[in-house]
């Protein structure tokens, strides 16, 4: 009997960069940090995007911290594009996430 399977192609595991900022009160930040922020994450959205490793997915406000969320197929590749970018942002203490291959492996590093 010869029939054909649909076998669904193992998906690719999406990597993670996720930085978080403390901001300078419990809310939302000024709007001077606000604005700093957002041209870093355009900064940086146009720097993976250039670099193909991945995607800038955006950021949350909110207690008195902002995080950004970028994806890719390898962390560590996507991290270092946008590096220069995280480490020149003012805001501290902050700090990045780098999940690597599934949810149960991180890494943090102390920007």
């Amino acid at each position: 009997m010869d029939t054909d399977f649909d076998i669904p192609e193992p998906e690719a595991t999406e990597e993670a960069v996720i930085a978080h900022y403390c901001l300078s009160d419990d809310e939302y930040g000024s709007p001077i940090e606000r604005e700093a922020f957002f041209d870093a994450e355009e900064a940086m959205t146009a720097a993976v995007e250039e670099a193909g490793v991945g995607e800038v997915d955006g950021n949350e406000f909110g207690g008195g911290e902002v995080v950004l969320y970028a994806y890719g197929p390898d962390a560590q590749a996507l991290f270092k594009v946008m590096e220069p970018t995280l480490r020149s942002l003012p805001f501290r203490p902050a700090y990045v996430v780098l999940r690597q291959g599934s949810s149960e492996t991180e890494s943090r590093v102390e920007l």
